[in-house]
């Protein structure tokens, strides 16, 4: 007895009660053994001495049916569909991060402003104000402004004006070719 090969190419199964433990049986039922039709014309398989009849293989089942390509049409279809309203999405999502950094911008805009609006409310920031910049003073106060003049400061000093700055080396040569120029001829 011929013991028969799965159709991956394994080994021969076990069969229940031929020792070692028992299994379930791996093969499948096909159906009718197919016979090419030359065979079949010659006679059975018991005219040749009890040769087995050949199998031939089975259609492989194809690997793309047509259900999976009208889904993933679908799926392609769907997507292509979402892009649009998806790019649209997300730049409104944008502007309106935009918008709110803008109005956060504006309220601090607004408390910085506030808070400059409730100082000039109080009178003691006013005089402080009107003091440094107008040089308002209070009745019965002198005022005092103090210029910074460096040329009367010098001479308060009994210092000498300072040193005017060196020609520049063009004048000077300049000026020593005119020096030059008008020597009288001997």
């Amino acid at each position: 007895m011929t013991q028969r090969r799965l159709p991956s190419g394994q080994g021969p199964t076990r069969r229940p009660g031929s020792g070692g433990r028992p299994t379930a049986s791996r093969t499948r039922n096909t159906g009718p053994i197919r016979v090419p039709s030359s065979r079949r014309t010659q006679g059975s398989g018991s005219e040749k001495g009890g040769a087995a009849a050949e199998r031939t293989d089975a259609p492989r089942p194809r690997a793309l049916t047509g259900r999976a390509t009208i889904l993933i049409a679908v799926f392609v279809a769907l997507a292509l569909a979402y892009t649009y309203p998806l790019r649209v999405y997300l730049e409104q999502e944008t502007q309106i991060a935009q918008m709110e950094n803008d109005q956060d911008r504006q309220r601090g805009d607004i408390a910085a402003t506030a808070k400059e609006l409730e100082k000039w409310q109080d009178d003691e920031y006013l005089r402080i104000q009107a003091r440094e910049k107008y040089f308002y003073v209070r009745p019965g106060e002198t005022p005092l402004l103090v210029y910074y003049d460096a040329a009367g400061a010098a001479r308060d000093a009994d210092e000498k004006t300072p040193a005017a700055a060196p020609d520049r080396w063009y004048d000077t040569l300049w000026s020593s070719v005119q020096a030059a120029n008008a020597e009288p001829a001997n």
